[in-house]
């Protein structure tokens, strides 16, 4: 499932869903940051920054 995410800081990034945690941790892979629009790769967020989860 493709998701875009914004993080506090005002930093967004987008990707493919590959593992969600019980405190709403994000692993996403084939990543884009968005605030600065370069591939990222695989990208880990702890749910304690994560403020909006949007389904694309």
């Amino acid at each position: 499932k493709k998701l875009r995410s914004q993080l506090n800081g005002g930093r967004h990034g987008q990707g493919l869903l590959r593992g969600l945690g019980p405190f709403t941790n994000l692993l996403m892979d084939e990543s884009v940051g968005m605030t600065q629009p370069n591939n990222v790769g695989l990208m880990g967020m702890g749910g304690n920054s994560t403020t909006i989860i949007e389904a694309l």
